[in-house]
């Protein structure tokens, strides 16, 4: 089952991997994208001109990686024992972005280019503990 996240991971803080195989520093987030040109095939669609067809991209050329949009993705300095930190970008598939957080992380509306909407939404707070009440007896 996949653990849902409200809030990002601060830059600075250091983390276990889920397996335990090494720690990492977050540096801070980021999206997960690709080239479509570095693609070994095609990605555009087939247009004709005159009598000879062209390849011509349609669209953007950096897109989100489908499979990382619901997952938080951070650049982090692996750290491990006797080596040099190593800068990487991981993705923490077993975790799962809150709606409103993958709204602001993977937006595809204008309003998120917006230079004010850098930092993530205020997280919902969260709901007091339920604490167990004692009733007395009718008769005390």
């Amino acid at each position: 089952m996949s653990q849902q996240v409200h809030v990002l991971l601060d830059p600075g803080t250091e983390h276990g991997s889920p397996g335990g195989q090494y720690s990492f520093r977050v540096l801070g987030p980021c999206c997960r994208l690709f080239d479509r040109e570095e693609l070994p095939w095609p990605c555009c669609r087939l247009a004709w001109r005159s009598k000879e067809p062209s390849w011509r991209r349609i669209g953007r050329r950096f897109v989100a990686d489908l499979a990382a949009r619901r997952c938080p993705s951070y650049v982090v300095e692996l750290l491990q024992p006797g080596s040099r930190p190593t800068r990487t970008v991981i993705t923490l598939f077993p975790q799962r972005l809150a709606p409103a957080l993958q709204e602001w992380w993977y937006s595809k509306l204008s309003t998120s280019w917006d230079a004010a909407n850098h930092q993530p939404p205020v997280p919902p707070p969260t709901p007091p503990p339920l604490q167990q009440q004692q009733q007395q007896p009718a008769g005390a």
